[in-house]
């Protein structure tokens, strides 16, 4: 039986990232491929196989946080999760499709109808969908940030979907100041990243998914060795 205990008031973000940092400094850019040829993989499969690339990028940054030498290879070993992986990305990508859908379809038909509405008319139906659609996106947001231990619970703990969700949304909840600060810290990394003539954010992503699994780590205290 899996041991689901968690610690929490061990979350500090600055700490984090600086840990973080320390930790992938050594193999950065091995991290930055993995990072993105499973984004890439993930992205070409029509996200069929995202979970499981997350699932691979998450094993290689426990493998890199834990002392084991990682490999490129170990990306493909979020295959073995392949159904929880799924899960958890269905309940994750479905929804931001879904706000999606809503903040365009009502412009898009907004448009088109455009010859047939007045201006006032088509203003309110803009003001509108953009008004919904900022609920959505903060509802989903915070639905994410429950979730966001559950990939490498998938791989640390041998976890089902559902159950890695439930577990994520329990440490997440008991966490959440410092997990807000997290959310935060990552955004202003983005940001430097953003300023750094756009292309910051792509060198930031290791970083910021660095600090996450860390985190993780900190709430979750490694148990036995991670699956070969």
């Amino acid at each position: 039986m899996q041991n689901l205990e968690f610690r929490t008031g061990v979350i500090k973000p600055i700490e984090c990232v600086k840990e973080a940092w320390d930790i992938i400094k050594p193999d950065f850019w091995l991290l930055f491929a993995i990072v993105l040829v499973g984004a890439v993989v993930g992205t070409i499969s029509l996200y069929i196989v995202i979970g499981a690339m997350i699932c691979g990028i998450n094993y290689c940054y426990l493998k890199q946080i834990d002392g084991k030498k990682v490999v490129f290879d170990d990306l493909w070993k979020g295959l073995s999760w392949f159904g929880p992986g799924l899960i958890v990305a269905l309940c994750i990508f479905v929804p931001i499709l879904f706000v999606y859908a809503v903040i365009y379809v009502p412009i898009f038909v907004a448009m088109m109808m455009g010859a047939r509405m007045s201006q006032d008319e088509l203003m309110t139906t803009l003001a509108g969908a953009f008004a919904v659609d900022a609920i959505l996106i903060v509802i989903m947001v915070c639905f994410h940030t429950l979730l966001m231990f559950s990939f490498p619970l998938i791989v640390d703990r041998n976890l089902g979907g559902f159950r890695a969700m439930v577990t994520s949304a329990k440490a997440v909840w008991k966490n959440m100041a410092g997990v807000v600060g997290l959310i935060l810290v990552n955004m202003g990394l983005a940001l430097l990243g953003e300023l750094a003539f756009c292309i910051g954010i792509y060198l930031a992503i290791p970083i910021i998914f660095a600090t996450n699994v860390v985190a993780y780590r900190k709430v979750f205290p490694a148990l036995n060795s991670l699956p070969e």
